[in-house]
């Protein structure tokens, strides 16, 4: 038995160094580092195989004969060189050895080439207003390819949108109204896919307050010479800086002059058309930065460079360049003219964007003229005046020349005189004079006058009342535009008509003669006084009977009676002298009456009177 189990012993012994001797000689293994090379690194891969035999290199099934990578170390191992990686190395590589005991073993290692990952220029700082949204890339590349995560304090970030921060599909980080809280620091991992490498970046997040601008009025409406003054206040973590621009030239306003900064209000005196516009009163800040704009509205600038042009019954204005406008645009402009220095001006207002006409002037005629722009706040001042004088009608004959002004009227005759001046239009052949009443289908009576005349008389060609007399100037057929007027000839009596100054004078002469004559006549018959009573005595000796004497009793029996003198009024005195006593005495026409009334004393008697 002991001896059975001896046999048996050392039968398997032998056995088991056969099954050492023949696993020896069969195995083979690739050695190698890392299966994971970087494009650009070296790759050294060994084969080694227990015993001796031939050994073969194959990429993905196909033998390798590049002599340059494949080496023979000795008769059991062999080893493969690539000296640059580049992504086409990348496969599964595969040592095989045929033994000379004639059979054969293989091994296979799987070899991965990348490149990356790289994040490039992606910026590691960010600051970010409160209550903005906040963007944050990750700009990474990288082969084969690269998946990205975001982290923050060691959590991953989703990619869903439901949250305040999210991933992007572009691998971007946004962060929805950020909060202060939210600042801090994030990690962008960017990895090769199926493989463990990856690379981490480590970006800062910033957050502040928004810089604010304060100002007391968006908008002031001042007149040109007076003052404007406009407040600004600014906030912001950290505290911004206060500047004042001009946005019209685009400079900053400084901390003097005509318009400048006090204690961060911005201040105009003495405002100027030009001052007017906008100005933006701006917080500055690494935070960020905010403005305001401020409009400071006032009357547009004189106009200048002006000119006119001429037309028959117009005048059109032309501008090089518009006025400045103040600050709120030009809306209208004022358009003024007159004929001279005494008249009031006539205005329009014509819209800006409209062609800038004076309409339904006269032809051939001096005026001044000129312009003002208006906007929201008021009118300008005007340009300098210019005197332009309209033309005569195109191819009509020129002005009438009715000098309507220094029309007069006698007698019922009206008379227009004519300026034969040249007015530019065609020479005139003739004047159409022609009227008729204000009646219902009544009908015209014309007349033509030489165009030398010197004026026009209404008289010959209107007659009677309600006439409607029209005049016309008229030249190769083309007739000027009717001038019209309002005349009236009433007829009168013949007597009335012809009567002239002489003759009103001599009817006032004779009606004086006979009222003197009348008196006169009164006052010889009654008073025996006047101018008739002076002749009568005077050239024919007439004794007039009435005359009355003074007699008293037998001292007077004859008396004579001498008229001394003859008054032609009544309370004249005329001197009669009696014989009395011896004398002469004197007595007046006013003691002695010698009315026909009078009562003769039978004891008197008038023997004779003389003169």
């Amino acid at each position: 038995m002991n001896q059975s189990a001896l046999i048996l012993r050392t039968a398997l012994l032998l056995l088991l160094l056969l099954l050492l001797m023949y696993g020896t000689d069969t195995r083979t293994h690739i050695i190698n580092i890392n299966p994971d090379v970087l494009v650009g690194e070296q790759i050294i891969v060994l084969c080694n195989a227990g015993a001796e035999g031939k050994i073969t290199w194959l990429k993905d099934g196909k033998e390798i004969n590049d002599v340059e990578k494949v080496l023979k170390e000795d008769e059991a191992a062999s080893k493969m060189i690539i000296k640059k990686a580049t992504m086409q190395d990348a496969g599964r590589y595969t040592c095989r050895y045929e033994f000379n005991s004639r059979h054969s073993d293989e091994t296979e290692m799987q070899l991965y080439v990348y490149e990356g990952p790289s994040f490039g220029q992606t910026p590691t700082y960010h600051e970010f207003l409160e209550g903005t949204d906040g963007v944050v890339p990750c700009l990474v590349t990288g082969q084969p390819a690269v998946d990205v995560q975001w982290f923050r304090n060691k959590q991953e970030i989703p990619t869903n949108a439901g949250g305040q921060m999210h991933q992007l599909p572009d691998n971007t980080l946004l962060i929805e109204k950020v909060k202060r809280e939210d600042a801090g620091t994030y990690e962008c991992r960017a990895k090769i896919r199926g493989r463990p490498i990856y690379k981490l970046l480590s970006v800062s997040v910033v957050v502040n307050e928004a810089p604010e601008v304060f100002v007391s009025a968006e908008q002031q409406s001042v007149s040109v010479g007076e003052s404007v003054s406009v407040s600004c206040n600014v906030s912001g973590h950290p505290q911004p800086e206060l500047h004042w621009l001009n946005k019209h030239n685009g400079h900053t306003v400084a901390s003097s002059g005509h318009v400048h900064v006090v204690d961060g209000a911005l201040v105009i005196e003495e405002v100027l058309p030009s001052d007017g516009g906008l100005y933006s009163c701006m917080a500055v800040s690494t935070s960020g930065n905010a403005s305001k704009d401020v409009a400071i509205h006032t009357q547009p600038g004189q106009p200048h460079d002006v000119s006119v042009s001429p037309e028959p019954s117009s005048v059109l204005f032309s501008l090089k360049t518009l006025p400045i406008s103040g600050g709120t645009p030009i809306t209208h402009f004022v358009l003024q003219w007159r004929q001279s220095a005494a008249e009031q001006w006539k205005k329009a207002m014509v819209p800006a964007s409209d062609p800038l006409a004076i309409t339904a002037l006269r032809p051939c005629t001096l005026y001044t003229v000129r312009l003002a722009a208006v906007n929201a706040v008021g009118v300008g001042p005007f340009s300098n005046t210019t005197n332009v004088h309209t033309l005569g009608i195109q191819g009509a004959p020129g002005s009438q020349g009715l000098l309507v002004d220094e029309k007069k009227a006698k007698h019922n005759s009206l008379s227009i005189p004519v300026n034969h001046s040249d007015d530019g239009g065609s020479p005139r052949q003739h004047f159409t004079i022609r009227c008729r009443q204000n009646n219902e289908g009544a009908e015209w009576t014309e007349m033509q006058l030489s165009p030398s005349t010197d004026s026009i008389s209404l008289k010959e060609l209107c007659s009677g009342s309600g006439n409607q007399p029209e005049v016309k100037a008229v030249s190769d057929h083309v007739s000027s535009p009717p001038t019209t007027f309002n005349f009236t000839d009433e007829e009168q009596p013949v007597s009335s008509r012809s009567m002239t100054e002489g003759t009103v004078i001599g009817i006032v002469m004779v009606i004086f003669l006979v009222v003197f004559l009348v008196v006169d006549a009164a006052c010889c018959y009654r008073n025996q006084c006047g101018l008739l009573m002076f002749i009568a005595v005077k050239f024919f000796g007439y004794k007039v009977q009435g005359l009355k004497l003074l007699d008293k009793g037998e001292r007077t029996i004859n008396a004579q009676v001498r008229l001394i003198r003859i008054s032609a009024l009544r309370s004249s005195t005329a001197g009669v002298q009696t014989k009395e006593g011896g004398q002469l005495t004197e007595v007046t026409c006013d003691k002695a009456s010698l009315t026909k009334h009078e009562k003769i004393q039978p004891d008197r008697d008038l023997d004779h009177a003389s003169v």
